[in-house]
């Protein structure tokens, strides 16, 4: 298992921090996604690392930014 923290800019409600969770476990391999809405840190588990861009499409496609 891996687990790796992103932080997501934009998210200001429930219903981002339920989009941006949505998203990023549609990708392969993700068994769990946690996201404080306070600091913008998304924990993301998976059974192996998963692809910095393929988790930055997934954020941009719920509407929101992963910080650089």
């Amino acid at each position: 298992m891996t687990t790796t923290t992103y932080t997501v800019t934009g998210m200001t409600c429930g219903h981002c921090v339920n989009s941006v969770s949505s998203e990023i476990g549609k990708l392969s391999g993700v068994s769990n996604v946690q996201v404080d809405l306070t600091t913008g840190a998304v924990t993301v588990t998976s059974d192996q690392p998963l692809d910095d861009d393929a988790v930055r499409a997934a954020v941009d496609e719920a509407g929101y930014e992963v910080a650089r």
